[in-house]
């Protein structure tokens, strides 16, 4: 699995910790160990030329994710095929005030997002009510598995 993280961002982030969350992520959706995915961390002006070029929509955003191949999760006895998961770009700058925000830090916040933007590589969407219990709620307990690791791992 090739997990490829660059920070053009200008902001200090943990990408070991993002690397173990992509890891642990992937293992828990079933997704082949031969699948790659790309992490661009962007400053707010880079974040706002791509949601106004993609989503149609002004100012930066917190999170974007790129599929290519249309991946799916996987289970334990069939994983998902080797193949281009995509890209996850994330802007710190907007994680870091939705932290504030949120009352949490901005690298939980960056956790959130980077699981948000995993899921939607993955196929899952928000846009009904059904959609977002589902995704939400895979989201919930993929980042609380996630932290439970990382206690154990400081521990």
């Amino acid at each position: 699995m090739t997990i490829e993280i660059n920070n053009e961002s200008g902001h200090d982030v943990d990408e070991q910790v993002l690397l173990r969350l992509m890891e642990y992520n992937l293992a828990e959706l079933h997704v082949s160990p031969d699948a790659d995915v790309a992490i661009v961390l962007v400053d707010e002006g880079a974040m706002e030329s791509l949601h106004v070029q993609w989503m149609d929509e002004p100012g930066p955003t917190d999170v974007l994710s790129f599929p290519m191949d249309e991946l799916r999760p996987g289970t334990e006895d069939s994983p998902t095929p080797a193949g281009l998961l995509g890209d996850i770009v994330l802007c710190p700058a907007v994680a870091e005030t939705q932290a504030v925000t949120a009352k949490h830090s901005t690298q939980d916040e960056l956790i959130l997002l980077t699981t948000h933007g995993l899921l939607h590589l993955l196929g899952f969407d928000h846009a009904e009510p059904d959609e977002e219990r589902e995704m939400f709620g895979l989201q919930r307990e993929l980042i609380t598995g996630f932290q439970a690791v990382e206690r154990r791992r400081r521990a």
